[in-house]
């Protein structure tokens, strides 16, 4: 029973992913879509994925600019760093993937923890903009086809309450930012009276860091670059969803495509087994399907488009550890450590 309860997040995603599973593929025959699966153009794979890698080389530039205030750092020294974050992300739970991250780059760049940490929070809050933003933008034409489902007005229900959210956790990192020495002193108004005494020096050090972190937000220009890029990785990311589209029987707009990504994303925010199982593909059939897809191929087209996402960034990851002769016994030992 200990056991179980130390690893509850493991066991409640698996749970959530199984519930998305079964809602993905309930009343499908398998048989159609394993024959939609065999019967794609597989060579399309080429440009999307190379689409997909100017991505994530776009994100490696834009955490650079975030990590300005920590420390400078080449776009070549962030890319493997970033691969080695989203691996993590793809094999263990809960998106631990973004600590892994903030470890290898200790490691290697003695940038602090919590510092590099901010950033990280910073870049999910601009992701969170757009991701949603792609889904608000691009509900009305979803709505013409697709009148009289429900998935409209839920979908756009949540979002509109998604990018309050997402805009005001920037709003409020953008005050912490600009106003470091009220955001301080709030910070240790709350560790002198909610924190235990021993960890009180420790929560300081972290928060001070943390609000270093933070340092990019007082840029304009940096603000600028970072929304800008933001957008740049989440087409680029569309721009792989609409090259795999050729390999299928199917059609529908790049705009269309824009609303699958931001809701396939919004929806991984959820808990999960490792790599968005279900969470994941769920949510991508359903929105095609709102599209007149047929079923078995919008089933065939989102698990390729998953594995596509998953396996290159994963094996890349993978590779850049054994490089820079990193050990998940070695993580595990700095994760404990006080």
């Amino acid at each position: 029973m200990n056991r179980f309860l130390r690893h509850w997040q493991l066991w409640f995603g698996l749970a959530i992913s199984a519930l998305f599973l079964w809602l993905a593929l309930r009343g499908l025959r398998l048989s159609e879509v394993w024959e939609a699966i065999q019967g794609a153009q597989y060579l399309w794979l080429i440009p999307g994925v190379a689409a997909y890698w100017v991505g994530v080389w776009v994100r490696s530039w834009r955490w650079t600019y975030l990590l300005r205030p920590l420390k400078s750092i080449s776009t070549r020294t962030a890319f493997p760093i970033v691969v080695i974050g989203y691996m993590g992300n793809n094999i263990l739970p809960a998106r631990a993937g973004e600590l892994l991250r903030t470890y290898v780059l200790r490691r290697g760049e003695e940038v602090p923890i919590s510092g590099s940490m901010a950033t990280i929070v910073l870049e999910r809050a601009f992701d969170g903009v757009i991701m949603l933003s792609f889904v608000v933008f691009n509900l009305p034409e979803l709505a013409r086809v697709s009148t009289d489902s429900g998935l409209v007005g839920n979908l756009y229900n949540l979002a509109i309450l998604g990018i309050t959210g997402f805009f005001l956790a920037v709003a409020l990192l953008a005050f912490m930012a600009l106003y470091p020495q009220r955001s301080e002193s709030a910070l240790q108004w709350i560790n002198q009276r909610l924190v235990p005494i021993r960890f009180r020096s420790r929560v300081t050090q972290l928060s001070h860091r943390f609000l270093e972190g933070l340092g990019a937000l007082r840029s304009p220009r940096v603000l600028f670059m970072v929304l800008v890029t933001s957008l740049v990785i989440w087409l680029l990311e569309t721009v792989k969803y609409w090259y795999l589209m050729q390999a299928f029987p199917f059609e529908v707009s790049f705009f269309a495509l824009m609303l699958m990504n931001g809701v396939v994303n919004l929806a991984t925010t959820l808990p999960s087994a490792p790599g968005y199982i279900g969470t994941f593909d769920a949510p991508g059939i359903a929105v095609l399907a709102a599209y007149g897809v047929d079923p078995a191929v919008a089933t065939g087209y989102t698990l390729v488009l998953h594995a596509a996402l998953w396996l290159p960034i994963t094996l890349l990851g993978l590779y850049y550890m054994v490089r820079h002769r990193i050990s998940w016994r070695s993580v595990r030992a700095e994760a404990a450590a006080p």
